[in-house]
C-alpha cells in the first residue's frame, strides 16, 4: 500500500489494485456516479478515476467478485462502500487513500495495529499521508512482477534517478568504482549520481549495517526481492527526517509483514545461454486473533558472465574503430635486454630456444580480459521472519529479522603484472644480445595459474523488536534495532614474487620456472609453488534505540494539525581483521588490522509538523487545498560535534486537479570510518616531477602530501524542489507530474591525488591546494619528515616549485539541477485496461569545483558521470488475469573525454517485455497460480561503443551506463496456496 504515488495505476493480476494518486484525492467532495453492475476490480478503478481518489485493493480480495450497479451522488468512500455490499469486504481511510480490506468478524477490533492504523510513508514521520511538497517513488509487488526483476538491485537500478556508477558488482574497475570499497561485489544506490555515500538505505525505516571495505554503502544485494512489499524512494535531501547520508535522498525497503497464506515461486533465466539465473522462494504467513507471523526463504544464483562471451570486453578496440590497448604481458612473452624488445615465438616450449628465433624490436601483446569474468558468480541464501502480537487493546509487540549469506567468485584482470628478472642461472636462460647479464621478461601468468580471482562471503544479520501503543489518535513507538555485516575477501592466483625468484634462479630444468615458452612450459608443481593470495575481513555493526510519537494536536477547519516528535540513539562500529598476505614472502605474513575510530555514538531528536491551511471545510477561490510542513532534526556526534538541519514543504492545490508543490531543506553526511583514519600507513609525502607548461624543460618538481585531513568536517548540502501535478477532469486517467530539483553540495570529502599530473597544467583549477614557491625551510621540513618517500629519485637539493596538499579533505563543491517527469494515462480498451506512461530525469548541469573559489567544470554527459537524459516508458494492458507490459529504456548519448580528441557515445535504447497470466482464486490445481515470461533487452542491443580507459582497465563499452548481459529471457511460476 502506498500514499502519494506519482501516477494513476491499474495493477491487476497478482498483488493489488492501486488506482489514482493520493496527491489528488478529493475525499471531501461528492460527485455523480452512474455505473452498471460489473467486475468489482473494474468498478473500483472507475470510482478512482472519476473521483481522483486513490483506491488500493489486494487482487486476491476482489478477483471474481461482482459489484452492484451504482447510481447517485456519493463521496468516494461512500461509493466504494456501496460497491462492497455483501462482499465481506470493507473500506477504510489511510490518510487520503481508500484501502479495501477483509471484514472478518474474528478480526473486528483485534487486528494488528498496523492494519487499523495509518501507514507511515518514507519522507515523513507523520502517519497517514506522504511528505508535503515532495514526490515519493513507489515500486510495489505488481510493478516488480511486471518489470521481471529478480533482485533488489535490479529494481532500484531501473529508476532514472539512480546512476549505476559506484558500488555495483560490475563497476569495480571503472572510474566511479575505483576506491569505492566494493571488494565483495555488492550493490549500492547512487541517487542523482552524487555518490553511494550520499544515499541513505533503510529497511522498514531503520538503518542496516554498512557494507564494503570502509563501510561506504548500504548493500541492497543482501535483501531478497521476494520479501519486499514495496520500495519507496524519496529523491530529495532528507537529513531533517533521517539524519546523515540522506543528501541525495532515501531508499526505504518495506518487507511483506502482513502476508497471509503460502506462496511458492520459481524463476529461471538465461542471458543468451552465457549466464544462467535461478531463484526459488517460499513464504508462509498466518494470522490469529490479535496477531500475525511471516516466515520466508529465498535462494538466488547467477552464473558468471565470461569476458569471452562478449566481444566488447577486450583491450583491442581496433574492431570498433579504436586503438589497440593490449599490453606487453602475454604468453608467450617478450624479452627485454639492453633496452630492446624481443618477441618470443609461439608454438614452442622454451627448451633450446635461440636468439635467431626471436623477433627483434617486436612485442607480444596480451589482452587483460583473457580468462576473466565481466560479472561474478553470485549465490545467496536469505531467511526473513516477522511476528506481531496485540498485548492489550492498544499495545502491540512486534519483531522481525533478516539473515543473508552471499558467496561470490570472479576471475579478474591481473593486478600483479610486472617485468620479471631472469638470472643467468635459470635453466632456460636466453640472452639475445650476448651480454650474459640478467634479462627481463614481460610475461602473463594467466595461462599458468589461471586468472586472478576475487572470492569470498558476505554475511548480514539484522533484527528489530519494539512496542507500539495507541493513546486515542496518537501512536507511540519504542523499538531497538541491531545489525551486523561481515565480509571475507580473498584475491587468489596471484604471483608470489619470493617463490618466483627462487624458481627463476633454479638451474634444474625439472623444477626451474620457464618464462620462454608458449603457454605453461613449467613443471606443474613449480607453477603451484608460486601461487599466492591476499585475505582480509571487514565488519560493520549498528545498533539503535528509538522512541517516537505522532498524532493530531488539534482540529483546524482544513483538517488536523499533526505533529511527530522523537529521539534516537545509535552506535556504529566498523573494523578490519588482520590482513594475511602470501605474495612477497616465503611464508604467509599477518598484518595487524588498521586502527580506526572504535565507535561512533549519535544522539538525535526531531520534530515535524503538518499544517492543513485550506481544504475540507475551509476553502477559498484559488485555495482548494494548501498544506505546509516543517521539520527539524538536531544530532550530536561523538567524533565531530553537533549539526542541525531543517526542512520545509508546501503543497498547494488552487483548483481541483492541479497541485503545485515545493520543498527546501539542508542535509549533511558524516565522514566515514576510513575517511577519519590517522594511522601512519595512511600518510605519505613525496616529490613528483609534474608536467609544467611554464617550465623551460616542460616539467617541474612538486612536493605532494597524501593522507587524511585530521580536521574533516561533515559534507553539507542545500536542496530545494519545485513541482506540479496535473490531473485534468476533462480526461480522466491522465496524470502529468514534473519536479525541478536543485542541489548545492559543499565541503565534499575528496582527494585530488588522481590528478597530480595536471596540478601545474591547470593551475587555475588547483591553485587552492597549491603552495607556490615554498621557502627553503618549508621544503627542508617536509624532506625531513618520517613520512617522506623518494619514489621518483629526485635529489634532495632539487628545486620544488610548489607544495601540493593532496590529502583527503573537505574540498569540492557540486551544484546540480534538473527535472524529473512522470506521465501516465489509464483507460479501458477491448474489455481490459491500458496504462501508458513514462518516467525520466533530465539533468541540466552538474558543476563541480575543486573548492568554492576554484573554476567550475560541468561534468554531466561525460564518461564517469550521469547522462543528461534517462527515460523509462511503459505500455501495459490487462484483462482478467492476463497482463502484458512493454517497457522502453532510453539512455541519451554523451561524451567520452577519456580520449583525445573527445568522442561522442551513441544513445542506447532497449526494450523489456513481460507477459503474465494469473489464474486467480479458484478451485483446482490452477488456483492461485501465476505464470510470467520476461524478456529484458528484448532485441539484444549491444551497448554503444566507448573507448573506456581507467588506469590499466580498458573496454569497448561503459558499464556504468549499459548492461553487458544482453537479452535475458526468464520464466517465473508463482503458486499461492
Amino acid at each position: 500500500m502506498r500514499m502519494g504515488k506519482s501516477g494513476a495505476l491499474a495493477l491487476a493480476g497478482s498483488a493489488m489494485v492501486m488506482i489514482a494518486p493520493a496527491a489528488f484525492a478529493q475525499a471531501d467532495s461528492t460527485r455523480e456516479f452512474d455505473m452498471p453492475s460489473q467486475d468489482l476490480g473494474t468498478a473500483l478503478r472507475a470510482v478512482a478515476q472519476q473521483s481522483g481518489t486513490q483506491v488500493i485493493a489486494p487482487t486476491e480480495l476482489v478477483d471474481g467478485l461482482q459489484a452492484p450497479a451504482l447510481k447517485g451522488r456519493f463521496r468516494p468512500d461512500q461509493a466504494v462502500s456501496q460497491l462492497l455490499r455483501g462482499s465481506r469486504l470493507r473500506v477504510v481511510f489511510v490518510g487520503n487513500t481508500l484501502v479495501v480490506r477483509r471484514d472478518d468478524v474474528e478480526r473486528e477490533g483485534n487486528a494488528p495495529a498496523e492494519d487499523q492504523g495509518e501507514i507511515l510513508v518514507t519522507g515523513t514521520r507523520i502517519r497517514g499521508s506522504g511528505p508535503v511538497g515532495v514526490p515519493v517513488i513507489s515500486i510495489g509487488r505488481e510493478q516488480i512482477a511486471q518489470g521481471g526483476f529478480a533482485t533488489t538491485q535490479q529494481i532500484v537500478q531501473s529508476i532514472p534517478q539512480n546512476f549505476a556508477g559506484g558500488a555495483n558488482e560490475g563497476t569495480g574497475e571503472l572510474i566511479t568504482g575505483i576506491g569505492n570499497g566494493n571488494s565483495a561485489r555488492g550493490s549500492g544506490v547512487n541517487l542523482r549520481g552524487l555518490g553511494q555515500v550520499s544515499t541513505l538505505v533503510l529497511i522498514n525505516g531503520d538503518r542496516p549495517p554498512l557494507g564494503g571495505g570502509g563501510g561506504t554503502f548500504g548493500d541492497i544485494s543482501m535483501i531478497p526481492a521476494s520479501i519486499i512489499e514495496r520500495i519507496e524512494i524519496v529523491p530529495d535531501g532528507s537529513s531533517a527526517i533521517y539524519g546523515s547520508d540522506a543528501v541525495a535522498g532515501v531508499v526505504n525497503i518495506i518487507p511483506r509483514l502482513n502476508f497471509r497464506g503460502a506462496e511458492t515461486s520459481f524463476r529461471i533465466g538465461t542471458a543468451g545461454g552465457d549466464s544462467q539465473e535461478y531463484q526459488f522462494s517460499q513464504l508462509f504467513g498466518t494470522r490469529w486473533t490479535g496477531g500475525r507471523a511471516v516466515l520466508a526463504y529465498e535462494y538466488y544464483k547467477r552464473d558468471r558472465l565470461r569476458a569471452a562471451d562478449r566481444d566488447f570486453a577486450t583491450d583491442d578496440l581496433r574492431p570498433f574503430g579504436g586503438p589497440d590497448r593490449r599490453g606487453s604481458y602475454s604468453s608467450p612473452g617478450t624479452i627485454v635486454a639492453g633496452g630492446v624488445n624481443f618477441a618470443i615465438p609461439s608454438g614452442q616450449n622454451g627448451v633450446g630456444l635461440t636468439a635467431a628465433q626471436l623477433s627483434r624490436g617486436a612485442i607480444n601483446r596480451g589482452d587483460g580480459w583473457y580468462g576473466t569474468d565481466i560479472l561474478p558468480e553470485q549465490r545467496r541464501h536469505s531467511v526473513f521472519a516477522a511476528i506481531s502480537q496485540d498485548l492489550t487493546g492498544n499495545l502491540r509487540f512486534y519483531a522481525n529479522g533478516l539473515g543473508t549469506w552471499r558467496n561470490y567468485d570472479q576471475a579478474t584482470r591481473a593486478q600483479s603484472n610486472a617485468r620479471r628478472t631472469v638470472p643467468v642461472t635459470n635453466a632456460f636462460y636466453l640472452d639475445p644480445i650476448g651480454t650474459h647479464l640478467p634479462v627481463g621478461v614481460d610475461y602473463s601468468f594467466t595461462r599458468d595459474l589461471g586468472a586472478e580471482r576475487q572470492s569470498g562471503q558476505v554475511r548480514a544479520f539484522g533484527a528489530t523488536a519494539g512496542l507500539e501503543a495507541s493513546f486515542g489518535a496518537w501512536t507511540v513507538d519504542a523499538h531497538g534495532t541491531w545489525g551486523r555485516q561481515d565480509e571475507s575477501w580473498m584475491l587468489g592466483n596471484r604471483v608470489n614474487t619470493a617463490r618466483l625468484a627462487l624458481a627463476l634462479a633454479d638451474s634444474n630444468p625439472s623444477t626451474a620456472y620457464n618464462l620462454f615458452g608458449d603457454g605453461p612450459s613449467t613443471n606443474r608443481a613449480t607453477i603451484d609453488s608460486i601461487r599466492g593470495y591476499t585475505k582480509i575481513d571487514y565488519f560493520g555493526v549498528v545498533w539503535s534505540a528509538t522512541l517516537r510519537a505522532d498524532g493530531p494536536l488539534f482540529r483546524l477547519p482544513a483538517g488536523d494539525l499533526r505533529l511527530a516528535v522523537g529521539g534516537d540513539y545509535h552506535e556504529d562500529r566498523y573494523g578490519y581483521g588482520a590482513t594475511i598476505s602470501y605474495t612477497s614472502t616465503l611464508t604467509p605474513t599477518v598484518t595487524p588490522p588498521t586502527p580506526l575510530l572504535s565507535v561512533r555514538r549519535v544522539k538525535g531528536v526531531y520534530a515535524e509538523l503538518r499544517i492543513p491551511v485550506f481544504g475540507g471545510d475551509a476553502t477559498l477561490p484559488g485555495f482548494h487545498r494548501l498544506d505546509l510542513s516543517a521539520a527539524v532534526r538536531a544530532e550530536d556526534y561523538s567524533d565531530f560535534g553537533r549539526t542541525t538541519n531543517p526542512k520545509l514543504g508546501l503543497s498547494w492545490e488552487p483548483v481541483s486537479g492541479i497541485t503545485l508543490r515545493g520543498s527546501y531543506g539542508k542535509s549533511f553526511r558524516a565522514p566515514t570510518f576510513t575517511e577519519l583514519r590517522q594511522d601512519p600507513g595512511s600518510i605519505a609525502i613525496f616529490g613528483y616531477p609534474a608536467a609544467d607548461p611554464q617550465a623551460a624543460g616542460g616539467t617541474s618538481n612538486i612536493l605532494v602530501i597524501r593522507g587524511n585531513d585530521p580536521n574533516l568536517r561533515p559534507e553539507r548540502a542545500t536542496t530545494w524542489t519545485l513541482g506540479a501535478d496535473l490531473e485534468p477532469k476533462f480526461l480522466p486517467g491522465l496524470r502529468i507530474g514534473a519536479t525541478y530539483f536543485n542541489v548545492d553540495y559543499r565541503d565534499r570529502i575528496a582527494t585530488p591525488s588522481a590528478n597530480i599530473p595536471n596540478f601545474l597544467i591547470n593551475r587555475d583549477i588547483y591553485a587552492p591546494i597549491l603552495e607556490p614557491n615554498p621557502s627553503a625551510a618549508r621544503v627542508a621540513e617536509l624532506l625531513a619528515s618520517p613520512y617522506y618517500r623518494n619514489f621518483f629519485g629526485i635529489p634532495a637539493n632539487a628545486t620544488f616549485v610548489a607544495v601540493a596538499d593532496a590529502r583527503l579533505q573537505n574540498l569540492s563543491v557540486v551544484k546540480q539541477s534538473g527535472l524529473d517527469i512522470d506521465l501516465s494515462y489509464g483507460f479501458d480498451l477491448a474489455g481490459g485496461h491500458v496504462e501508458l506512461g513514462a518516467v525520466g530525469t533530465f539533468i541540466f548541469n552538474i558543476r563541480q569545483q575543486l573548492t568554492a573559489t576554484a573554476a567550475a567544470i560541468d561534468v554531466v554527459d561525460t564518461v564517469g558521470n550521469p547522462v543528461d537524459l534517462r527515460l523509462r516508458a511503459r505500455a501495459v494492458w490487462s484483462k482478467g488475469g492476463f497482463s502484458a507490459a512493454l517497457f522502453a529504456n532510453y539512455v541519451d548519448g554523451y561524451t567520452n573525454k577519456l580520449v583525445v580528441p573527445s568522442a561522442r557515445v551513441a544513445a542506447w535504447t532497449t526494450f523489456d517485455l513481460n507477459i503474465g497470466y494469473d489464474f486467480g482464486e479458484r478451485d483446482g490445481p490452477f488456483g492461485g497460480l501465476r505464470i510470467a515470461i520476461n524478456a529484458s533487452n528484448l532485441l539484444d542491443a549491444d551497448p554503444p561503443y566507448v573507448s573506456y580507459l581507467a588506469g590499466s582497465y580498458t573496454a569497448a563499452y561503459d558499464g556504468e551506463n549499459a548492461s553487458p548481459l544482453g537479452r535475458v529471457l526468464a520464466i517465473q511460476i508463482t503458486k499461492k496456496w
